[in-house]
């Protein structure tokens, strides 16, 4: 993950977790009846939308770091070069099987060889 796109997700991470901590602090003193309980389900209210902010800026981030740098495609296996060998392989296995057949397509018949009903 590129760092600009890791830095979003850390900073909308760490807003949710305190999104989540004040919404359960804005519940639990609304049922204690407390003084506090109204300023903070408004304060919720408004990191709701603050953290809402934060996940699409992980999602822009992200867009904005594709179109202008690509996607950086690394295998985490050998898995890409195995396919290589393996087509490889084949490309040769089938260049060998045109020459042992002459040069035609297979399942073709020889000039000779017109019709046997």
């Amino acid at each position: 993950m590129p760092d600009a796109v890791r830095t979003a997700a850390v900073r909308a991470v760490l807003i949710m977790s305190l999104t989540i901590i004040q919404a359960m602090v804005a519940f639990l003193s609304t049922l204690t009846g407390s003084w506090l309980a109204f300023p903070m389900v408004l304060s919720s209210v408004a990191s709701t939308v603050v953290a809402t902010w934060a996940v699409l800026d992980v999602w822009v981030t992200r867009q904005v770091w594709n179109q202008r740098h690509g996607v950086v495609s690394e295998p985490s296996s050998t898995a890409r070069q195995m396919r290589r060998e393996r087509r490889r392989a084949q490309r040769v296995a089938r260049a060998a099987e045109r020459d042992e057949a002459g040069g035609r397509i297979r399942g073709r018949r020889s000039a000779g060889d017109l019709s046997r009903a």
